[in-house]
């Protein structure tokens, strides 16, 4: 008779450089509007091929609201406003950051993201309004607020990130662990996991926070650490599995933190992605059920 040895599994860590972003996914173009209302983008760009087909290419410019919005997994050319320079010595760089107003304009993506908490987050209307100053609930002006200047393009793209995903020998978790340069000093973020049917058409499940609670601040040199362990993220493709594909650093401008939401209205309501992966990731990785 013949033993075979089972194969030892061994832990596996690999490290991954963020990409400074304003964008969620292709709708809205980007969670980031300036003061004429056109989305500020930095990431995919949807732009014509020259086959007529829509071509997704990462770069940046300003699109505007009125862009045609096809139905959730579809693709359409952005209308594009103006490319985009998004060198911190550029003009472009003096711009002033806006939320999105509510409800979300350009908008295909119909999840609700707080269920518990804001089941009527889709009727909400609000105008956009300059990041410094959403309108943080219940804040008093002698409380202290730390973030009272304009928040810039220029000083948004200075963000950096660096991302080690770590997977032990029993395999029934991940560890996250993040370190941030160049962040808006003095504020609140959170980090969100993007699943693979997060955005699948057919039925798109919610996005999560990366770890309960998800939330970190930044000094007053704009730097961070966060770290995360999360439950078999990444179980193998197979019937009902849904692994973690890529994560989103989010600038949260009410300044909170929402428990097991991202959000109440995520998608530049409330929340602003500003680092992110470019592409699905972590395909790398294999985990398990948790024994």
């Amino acid at each position: 008779m013949t033993i075979t040895e089972a194969t030892p599994v061994t832990a596996l860590t690999r490290t991954y450089d963020l990409s400074v972003t304003t964008q969620g996914p292709l709708y809205p173009p980007s969670e980031i509007v300036d003061e004429n209302g056109d989305f500020v983008v930095i990431g995919m760009i949807n732009r014509e091929g020259p086959d007529g087909t829509t071509v997704p290419e990462w770069g940046s410019a300003v699109v505007s609201p009125d862009s045609p919005l096809p139905p959730l997994g579809e693709k359409a050319p952005y209308t594009i406003v103006r490319e985009l320079d998004v060198e911190p010595t550029a003009p472009d760089g003096q711009a002033a950051l806006y939320t999105l107003p509510l409800p979300l304009p350009c908008n295909n993506y119909p999840m609700l993201f707080a269920p518990d908490q804001r089941p009527d987050a889709h009727q909400v209307e609000r105008p956009s309004y300059p990041l410094h100053k959403a309108p943080i609930p219940d804040m008093r002006y002698e409380d202290g607020i730390k973030v009272r200047e304009p928040i810039r393009l220029a000083q948004w793209v200075k963000a950096r990130g660096q991302l080690t995903v770590h997977v032990p020998e029993h395999r029934g978790s991940a560890d996250f662990s993040f370190a941030f340069t160049g962040l808006i000093p003095n504020s609140l973020y959170t980090v969100m996991s993007l699943r693979e049917h997060d955005l699948d058409p057919a039925g798109p499940t919610r996005p999560g926070p990366l770890g309960i609670p998800n939330a970190f601040i930044s000094d007053e040199n704009g730097m961070a650490h966060y770290r995360a362990t999360l439950p078999n993220p990444f179980p193998e493709e197979a019937a009902g599995s849904n692994r973690v594909i890529n994560v989103v650093v989010l600038w949260m401008s009410y300044q909170q933190n929402y428990g097991g939401a991202i959000g109440h209205f995520g998608l530049g309501g409330d929340i602003h992605a500003q680092l992110k992966l470019r592409g699905p990731s972590f395909q790398e990785f294999t985990t398990v059920p948790e024994a």
